[in-house]
């Protein structure tokens, strides 16, 4: 017995330790990703043989420098116990500037230097000094257009969805769901009103809200999601919480969309019956939600269908797509989720996918569920999307009996 404990114990150990190194390790990123984010393009835009006169070698060092330092701080003051709202502008700007100037500091110092040198371009400095103006105007270029791609109102996308177990009452079914809207520190409330005046063009039976409605509290961001109020649908308006409420006294988001008329579908469902036909209409609280320290919050499938008669399909709303394995278990024909801003500043869809199942658009699960990821509404933080377009949907639901629209 002593051996086996023994063994077991050394087993154990032995898997711990790699843990142990990675939360070690983890512990670092906070530091070591926002030195290398200002360190790479300063090297490769300043010190890698291009051999500039000195005085803009100093003062371009020392705007790299003020950026590291400046850049936390701001984030800091902004999103931290102050919420100063220039100060998260100003942070957030920076940091999106930075990721899009050190991504094409990397993939430009990577590829064209080397592509230059085979084609015989100039000698080392002027190939140096191409890279650097490239790159500068590539990321110039891309952060134009990714601001004007945030601050513009989306985009309609338009796809039918068909699902095997709705009734032909049902075909045509228009849901439209909007997500992510995020109202933060850059005023939006016109464009949260023309928004709004898209989604009532679309004549909805079921319009959605998927969550992560802003950053910071309701009676903060109260202007700007005031218009959510005049969004009209013939059936029902339903709302669930993101993770950002949870940031943000969510209770009060949950109840401020209450007032202007959304029903808030935490951890319960409504019938949406047409033709004689019914569809289930269910939403859950957040993954985050019982983290948070609120009471009654958490995200509970089993509650949200509680008295739903199987024989019917259900659509589930829930923030995250990674919620699909427990929609799968539980035989949910179709969730509607956002949260991953289709990566919203390209490449960063890599590392968004490390924490989801899918990043945009319709993708199936188990037998019969089907996953549609919004790319979402608003943006998160920098006020730019680069190859990541925001969306209002319009999901028209089609019933197996009845031919998919053109």
């Amino acid at each position: 017995m002593t051996e086996t404990s023994n063994s077991r114990s050394a087993a154990s150990e032995a898997r711990e330790a790699p843990r142990s190194r990675l939360q070690r390790v983890m512990r670092y990123v906070p530091v070591i990703a926002p030195v290398l984010l200002w360190a790479v393009p300063c090297w490769v835009l300043l010190h890698a043989g291009q051999h500039w006169p000195l005085p803009a070698e100093l003062i371009g060092t020392a705007l790299f420098v003020l950026g590291l330092i400046g850049m936390p701080l701001a984030m800091v003051r902004g999103h931290g116990r102050r919420q100063q709202d220039r100060a998260a502008i100003a942070g957030d700007t920076l940091l999106g500037s930075i990721w899009v100037l050190f991504t094409w500091s990397v993939l430009l110092g990577v590829l064209l230097r080397p592509a230059l040198s085979v084609a015989g371009v100039g000698d080392g400095q002027d190939r140096a000094r191409i890279v650097t103006w490239a790159v500068l105007g590539v990321t110039a270029v891309l952060l134009a257009w990714g601001y004007a791609e945030a601050r513009r109102v989306p985009r309609v996308r338009r796809l039918d969805v068909r699902l095997p177990r709705l009734g032909e009452g049902l075909d045509g079914t228009r849901v439209v769901l909007i997500t992510d809207t995020h109202y933060g520190p850059l005023d939006r409330a016109r464009w949260s009103a023309r928004v709004c005046e898209t989604v009532n063009t679309l004549e909805a039976d079921l319009v959605c809200h998927a969550g992560d409605i802003a950053d910071g509290t309701a009676e903060r961001r109260r202007a700007q999601a005031a218009p959510l109020g005049t969004v009209r649908a013939t059936r029902a308006r339903v709302y669930v919480t993101g993770n950002h409420e949870y940031y943000s006294e969510a209770q009060g988001w949950v109840d401020l969309m209450d007032e202007l008329g959304w029903e808030p579908l935490r951890n319960r469902h409504l019938l949406l019956e047409r033709g004689g036909d019914t569809l289930v209409v269910a939403g859950v609280d957040d993954v985050t939600a019982e983290s948070s320290g609120l009471a009654g919050h958490r995200a509970h499938l089993a509650g949200a269908l509680d008295g739903a008669d199987s024989d019917f399909p259900v659509l589930l709303l829930a923030h995250q797509p990674k919620f699909i394995d427990r929609a799968v278990a539980h035989g949910i024909d179709l969730q509607l989720s956002g949260h991953t801003h289709g990566g919203q500043i390209w490449p960063f869809h890599h590392l968004v996918r490390l924490d989801q199942p899918a990043l945009a658009g319709l993708s199936h699960h188990g037998t019969r569920t089907l996953l549609y990821t919004s790319r979402g509404t608003g943006f998160w933080g920098p006020p730019f999307r680069v190859f990541a377009p925001s969306e209002i949907t319009l999901l028209v639901l089609r019933s197996p009996q009845q031919p998919t629209s053109p």
